[in-house]
């Protein structure tokens, strides 16, 4: 049965492995990194300018939650709001590679790294994504694999 909410997006039939996703770019601002710090990541480094000056990361950064957390929503705004999906399984193998800084601008690529049935649903399939996250002078910040369910159009197992 097709779900009326997804019916006019892609579905698991409609991604292939190796398919490379442009996941755009924003930038990250005093405020961006002090209000999210303020509410989930209150370490000095992350809330006071002279204390990140004094850290080993030389300036007010990015908690990497939020770099995750930016990074998701660029997955989303570029693949997953196209995608009928269903939800997120989890990820692994996440790094954070470089600090964001203030004024840093992180983009770039997930890419369909597998596509599998599931085996006890076969109504979704499961997609997993390799990102590659860096900032504006191609450095890398972030590198994660994300699994995700997606619906099938075909709820029969191929």
């Amino acid at each position: 049965m097709t779900n009326p909410v997804t019916a006019n997006r892609r579905h698991f039939e409609d991604l292939t492995v190796g398919e490379v996703i442009d996941l755009g770019h924003t930038t990250v601002s005093r405020e961006m990194i002090i209000g999210f710090a303020q509410e989930f990541d209150p370490f000095p480094f992350h809330l006071d300018e002279a204390a990140a000056k004094a850290s080993l990361l030389g300036g007010l950064a990015s908690s990497g939650w939020q770099t995750g957390g930016l990074s998701l929503r660029m997955l989303v705004d570029s693949f997953l709001s196209k995608v009928a999906s269903a939800g997120g399984l989890g990820f692994t193998d996440l790094k954070w590679k470089n600090p964001v800084m203030v004024g840093d601008t992180i983009g770039g690529t997930a890419t369909i790294a597998e596509l599998r049935r599931s085996a006890s649903h076969p109504q979704w399939g499961i997609i997993t994504l390799d990102f590659d996250v860096r900032n504006q002078h191609g450095k890398p910040v972030l590198t994660m694999r994300l699994a995700n369910l997606v619906d099938c159009r075909d709820g029969v197992a191929a």
